[in-house]
């Protein structure tokens, strides 16, 4: 990987246990997965979607990681995982290069201070054009199923949202994690019965989705505290060309 410059910066129903099968073929990667930011304490990819944020155990599927420690290992430097985003979204994802630094930056994403921007495209329009969710899911298998605050192994879901555009039958928005679970965003807005559009794990029927061959996710942007600075870092990552194409073909439908 290169290093670059220092300046560049509800729909009803239950989820479709079946719809990890149906994701379409698994692109091929580059092994240069883009750099968004690197120094001595952390690296900062751009992740195509489809890749693997971290290696599957027992698979050599090639995964962000396992791209990120082959690239560093002629400079002798490691990278070491601080978070992850969902296989088939896109966008920014930190890793560190020593344990001090990763232990710091977990701390932070376990106080949930780092500020986490997504966009994604949903089904439907949202009545509230600003909002915060808040559900309790309970892991089960690969999916969160949705509880009530009453269950005691539930965990507490918080996102806030903005509309940015609004098209025909389908919203951009821009999301804001609160909190970290997996699947959060695709499976709150799943509640709402604003699945995203090209999500067929949690509403099979997006498999049927032709204009997006995976979840319209991108993680956009991240804002952190560097471990050996204490200074603020902020990432901005614009969505890949299949999302972009996705929002044009719906502007275009909409003025039809």
């Amino acid at each position: 990987m290169r290093k670059p410059p220092r300046n560049s910066r509800k729909r009803a129903g239950k989820p479709g246990h079946n719809a990890a099968r149906q994701d379409r073929r698994p692109p091929r990667f580059s092994r240069e997965v883009p750099v968004l930011y690197e120094d001595d304490a952390v690296v900062v990819l751009n992740k195509p979607a489809g890749l693997l944020a971290v290696p599957i155990k027992g698979s050599d599927t090639p995964s962000a990681l396992s791209l990120l420690v082959a690239s560093l290992k002629s400079k002798r430097q490691r990278a070491l995982v601080v978070h992850r985003i969902d296989r088939f979204a896109s966008g920014i994802l930190l890793f560190a290069k020593t344990n001090p630094d990763r232990d710091t930056l977990v701390h932070q994403f376990l106080a949930h201070t780092p500020v986490r921007q997504y966009l994604a495209v949903l089904r439907g329009r949202l009545i509230m054009k600003t909002g915060t969710l808040v559900h309790y899911f309970r892991r089960e298998g690969m999916f969160q199923q949705l509880r009530t605050a009453k269950d005691p192994q539930a965990a507490r879901a918080e996102l806030r949202y903005s509309v940015e555009r609004v098209f025909a039958d389908a919203s951009l928005v821009r999301v804001e994690l609160v909190t970290g679970l997996q699947n959060q965003i695709r499976a709150q807005f799943f509640a709402m019965g604003h699945p995203i559009i090209g999500d067929r794990k949690y509403h099979r029927s997006e498999a049927e989705e032709q204009r997006i061959d995976r979840v319209a996710l991108h993680a956009a942007h991240l804002q952190f505290i560097h471990p050996r600075s204490g200074n603020n870092v902020s990432i901005d990552c614009g969505p890949p060309s299949d999302f972009q194409k996705l929002v044009q073909d719906l502007s275009h439908s909409s003025r039809r």
